[in-house]
């Protein structure tokens, strides 16, 4: 064999034989893990190797590795009592990984080396699980829905004394839903909508009342500002009216003086020819109407002396004659009046007589019934009824003879006595 061709084999085979050693020996740790050469001396028996790469020691130390990528746990715990004994519900999501950093990443050395993924997030859910039924027990249902980042800020400190003793470290806890079988939030978040929309009904008014108040107290500023502009615009009216009014007062005023002056002058030119008017006017008066209504006054005056005169010395005539009448009606004694009166009734007689119309007088009877006998009196009282009453008894009388005398005469020889129904009343008989 060629010499070089072994050498060549020979370097061949020692190289690879390097390069095999190289790979089972040199480790490059990513940064999203750590590795742990267990074996070598020290205090702790390992050495941890973070972003950077080693060699292992051949027969002495063995290589593990732990992940530092980041994991996702779901969190569910249902039935957990709240402050005030209300079971909820809550549903949750949890971002942690391992420790990479001195001292935490010692513990999870100790507790997660070997242990798959799975098996660190069961751990890790079930630890958040009962921190999170210890944080709900502290809380009220009020509490834990009004503020869930509060919520989820106690349950990291409740959580992180628990993951640290792990080995773990919690980046992130999302709290997504929480709820109740008794209906006990959706009536507190129904009287949270109710407050809240009774606190927008409440604003909004308030709202609406300020912008009415605003409105109104614009309204008024304009109305003011209108109404003294309006007082302004009518002081000045009232002002020009007042200077138009003292200026036609003074003319007027002027006008009226030189009227009057006018006047005046005229009258007293005119009262010296009314002066003279008014002596004319008397002195024709005193031609025309007093003067004779003197003279009738002095005539009537003479008119009335005399009538007085003969009306004087007619009262002196008839109070003599009446004088006269009593001294003889004294001398005539007790029969004074009788006489009188006798003197006084043949003219009375005279001038009743000229009043009655001619008349025939048939027949005058005088009966004097207080000296005659029964049938004196009898035909005085049948006088005096036909007088008072129109009732002729003794005509009657004679007008039944002369009909009875008639019946008799009759040649067929019937009664003329009439019967019951033809028998007449005797007022009939007097009529």
């Amino acid at each position: 064999m060629n010499p070089f061709v072994l050498v060549l084999i020979l370097a061949l085979g020692g190289g690879g034989t390097i390069a095999l050693a190289i790979k089972n020996l040199y480790y490059i740790c990513k940064p999203s893990e750590i590795l742990i050469f267990a074996g070598s001396g020290g205090t702790v028996g390992y050495r941890l190797v973070k972003g950077g790469s080693t060699i292992r020691k051949p027969l002495f130390e063995k290589v593990f590795k732990m992940s530092l990528s980041n994991m996702i746990i779901d969190i569910k715990v249902t039935n957990a009592y709240s402050k005030g004994g209300i079971p909820l519900k809550v549903d949750g999501v949890a971002n942690l990984k391992i420790a990479g950093e001195e001292p935490t990443v010692h513990n999870a050395i100790e507790r997660l080396l070997g242990k798959s993924q799975s098996q660190i997030k069961k751990m890790a859910q079930q630890t958040l699980e009962g921190n999170l039924r210890g944080v709900l027990a502290t809380l009220t249902p009020e509490q834990v829905n009004e503020d869930k980042i509060a919520f989820a800020r106690s349950l990291l400190e409740e959580a992180e004394d628990d993951l640290q003793r792990l080995g773990l470290v919690l980046d992130n806890l999302q709290i997504q839903n929480i709820s109740d079988e008794v209906d006990y939030l959706n009536s507190i978040g129904r009287k949270q909508r109710a407050d809240l929309q009774r606190d927008a009904r409440i604003a909004e008014a308030n709202n609406q009342a300020d912008s009415a108040l605003k409105a109104a107290e614009n309204k008024k500023n304009t109305s003011l500002r209108q109404i003294e502009a309006q007082i302004e615009t009518t002081r000045a009216e009232a002002n020009r009216r007042k200077q138009n009014a003292l200026t036609q007062r003074d003319a007027g005023i002027a006008e009226a003086e030189s009227e009057i002056a006018a006047q005046v002058a005229r009258t007293q030119a005119e009262l010296a020819v009314q002066q003279e008017r008014r002596k004319q006017v008397e002195q024709q008066l005193q031609a025309d109407v007093i003067a004779p209504a003197e003279a009738d006054c002095q005539r009537a005056q003479a008119d009335a002396k005399g009538q007085a005169a003969s009306i004087i010395e007619d009262g002196k005539a008839q109070a003599e004659g009446l004088r006269t009448l009593a001294e003889s009606w004294k001398a005539a004694g007790e029969n004074a009046r009788e006489i009188f009166l006798f003197q006084k009734l043949e003219p009375l007689l005279n001038s009743m007589v000229s009043t009655i119309p001619d008349i025939d007088v048939e027949k005058v009877t005088v009966i004097d019934p207080a000296e005659g006998g029964s049938a004196t009196k009898l035909a005085a009282f049948m006088e005096q009824l036909r007088e008072s009453t129109g009732i002729d008894i003794p005509g009657a009388a004679e007008r039944m003879t002369q009909g009875n005398s008639q019946n008799n005469q009759q040649p067929d020889g019937q009664s003329n006595n009439p019967t019951p129904d033809e028998s007449i009343s005797p007022d009939q008989q007097l009529e």
